[in-house]
C-alpha cells in the first residue's frame, strides 16, 4: 500500500456553498483542507465574496478551529495584459488571516516577458503573507504545459515562493511528460489535484474546458495514467480532489464529497 496523502477538498468538488459548510463537509469526509474561491475564475464567475464581505471571517476562523480543518488553496489569480498586483492586498490579507498556504495562479498574457513578470510581482507582494504563487498550467490558456509553466519561474528569476500545480486532467491533456516532472527542481511542487478523464482528447479549446468544468470522473473511471503521475511526485504532498461532474448535482455535497474521496483513497491504496 501506497503512503496516504493528506487531501484537500477543492472548490470544484464541492461548489457554490458556504466555506463553513465546506469545512463541515471535509471533517465529515475524511478530508483535511479545503479550497476557497475568492475570485473568480472568469468575468461573471461563480465565488465566495469574502474579501467584499470580511465580516464572515470570524465565523469561518470559527469553524477551522472547530473542526481542525485548514485551507490549502485560495482561488485564483489570473496574470493578462491588465495585471495590477496593487489591486490584490485584500486577497492576500484574507489569506493570512486564514493561514491559507497557496494561491491557484493561471497565466492568460501572450506576452512571455511581461507573463514572468508580473508573476514576479505577485511572488513579491504575497510571500510576506505567507503565501505561495502555484502555475496552474491548462492547454487552453498561455501557459499550457508543465514546461511553459516552469519557463515561467525562471523568467521571474525563481522565486521563493514559486510553484507549479500538477492537474492529472490538464497534464495528460497537455504536452507534458512524466520525465518532465523530473526536471524541475522539487521544491517547486507544494501540492497536487487529482481526478480522472476520458482517455481520448477533445479537439477544441472549448470543449476541453466544458470537460474540465463538468465532466471530471472519479480516479479508475477514466482513461488517465494516474499512476504515472502520482508515483512521480513526492508521495507527502497534499492530493487536492478536483471532481466536478454532472452527477454530482443529483447527491447532497456530503455524499459527493464522500464518494470522490473514497475513490481516491481506493486509487492509493493499489499504487
Amino acid at each position: 500500500m501506497s503512503v496516504m496523502p493528506d487531501f484537500s477538498l477543492s472548490y470544484l468538488t464541492a461548489p457554490k456553498i458556504h466555506p463553513s459548510e465546506a469545512l463541515r463537509i471535509a471533517a465529515n469526509t475524511g478530508y483535511k483542507a479545503i479550497g476557497i474561491r475568492i475570485l473568480p475564475a472568469a468575468p461573471g464567475g461563480e465565488y465566495f465574496p469574502l474579501i467584499e464581505n470580511p465580516h464572515e471571517l470570524p465565523g469561518i476562523l470559527n469553524t477551522m478551529q472547530e473542526t481542525g480543518i485548514s485551507i490549502c488553496d485560495l482561488e485564483m489569480i489570473r496574470l493578462n495584459a491588465d495585471f495590477d498586483v496593487d489591486q490584490l492586498k485584500g486577497f492576500f490579507e484574507v489569506g493570512a488571516k486564514l493561514k491559507a498556504k497557496h494561491i491557484l495562479v493561471a497565466g492568460d498574457d501572450p506576452d512571455t516577458s511581461r507573463l514572468s513578470d508580473a508573476y514576479a510581482k505577485l511572488c513579491e507582494a504575497c510571500a510576506p503573507y505567507g503565501l505561495t504563487a502555484d502555475l496552474e498550467f491548462m492547454p487552453w490558456t498561455e501557459i499550457k504545459s508543465i514546461k511553459d509553466a516552469y519557463k515561467v519561474i525562471q523568467g521571474a528569476n525563481n522565486p521563493s515562493n514559486a510553484g507549479i500545480i500538477i492537474d492529472s486532467l490538464h497534464f495528460a491533456r497537455s504536452d507534458s511528460d512524466i520525465s518532465d516532472i523530473a526536471r524541475i527542481p522539487n521544491h517547486l511542487f507544494h501540492y497536487a489535484q487529482i481526478c480522472d478523464a476520458s482517455g481520448t482528447k477533445p479537439a477544441t479549446d472549448v470543449e476541453l474546458i466544458s470537460d474540465a468544468r463538468t465532466n471530471r470522473l472519479l480516479p479508475g473511471e477514466g482513461g488517465i495514467d494516474l499512476k504515472s503521475i502520482f508515483t512521480s511526485i513526492s508521495p507527502n504532498m497534499p492530493i487536492s480532489i478536483e471532481i466536478p461532474n454532472a452527477r454530482q448535482s443529483q447527491m447532497s455535497p456530503t455524499a459527493w464529497a464522500q464518494l470522490c474521496m473514497d475513490a481516491t483513497k481506493d486509487f492509493y491504496k493499489k499504487l
